[in-house]
């Protein structure tokens, strides 16, 4: 579960504010107009950016003070953040080992079977720079599945890719974050990988990130905000 307790973050002119709870184990889509906070938002939740008020609470937990490495919390990125120097299975046994050092026997063992998985088997020796953006995508999720955390979020992960992988991905992300029983959260402008990946929606705009709604009736019948940004 995931609760924002009367959250404030400002910047300049900028104010985002939230006091909402996510179930735990829902999928998420964080939608609304450009600009308004939808990666801010993330960025509360993971700690790289601090609230002037309010708490974030993972699981009960109050992490508000915590830096992101201490959070219970799985983030990726739209360019993967793979680094570029290792092969695959260092990537992934990053996951595994944060502070470095060889995977034991097991980990190994963990790291193929993840990769094979998501439909990377035999590609533990290559480089991200060999690798197609949709492979690269796979190899994100492949981490993402290794960390385990039970909260992870997700900001525009498919948006380099085209339509048909972006479909293929976000549906392989469903079945991770359902096989993992997380909490996941993406944010995302395409409401097709949107009702691809969520049921439920958060939406950011006008200066507040609103409780979480049901994804479909929200977008038959969209508040005036995210109307105008999705033309209708």
């Amino acid at each position: 579960m995931l609760t924002l307790e009367g959250l404030r973050y400002t910047d300049g002119a900028f104010m985002l504010r939230a006091d909402l709870t996510v179930p735990a184990g829902r999928r998420v889509a964080v939608i609304g107009p450009s600009g308004a906070g939808k990666s801010t938002l993330l960025d509360l939740i993971a700690g790289f950016r601090t609230p002037d008020a309010g708490k974030v609470r993972i699981a009960g937990q109050d992490v508000t003070a915590l830096p992101p490495g201490q959070r219970p919390v799985a983030m990726l990125f739209q360019d993967n953040n793979l680094f570029p120097h290792l092969t695959l299975a260092q990537n992934l046994a990053l996951a595994l080992r944060p502070r470095g050092g060889r995977p034991d026997a097991a980990e190994r063992a963990r790291i193929v079977a993840v990769l094979a998985q998501v439909g990377l088997k035999g590609m533990e020796a290559r480089r991200p720079g060999s690798l197609s953006g949709g492979q690269q995508s796979r190899a994100a999720l492949a981490r993402l599945i290794l960390q385990a955390r039970p909260l992870i979020l997700l900001d525009e992960p498919f948006a380099a890719l085209g339509p048909a992988l972006r479909a293929e991905m976000a549906g392989l992300m469903r079945q991770a974050v359902d096989a993992a029983g997380a909490t996941a959260l993406m944010v995302t402008h395409d409401m097709a990988d949107a009702r691809a990946f969520a049921d439920d929606a958060i939406l950011v705009a006008e200066g507040m990130a609103h409780p979480p709604v049901a994804l479909e009736p929200l977008l038959k019948d969209p508040p005036p905000a995210l109307r105008a940004y999705l033309g209708g």
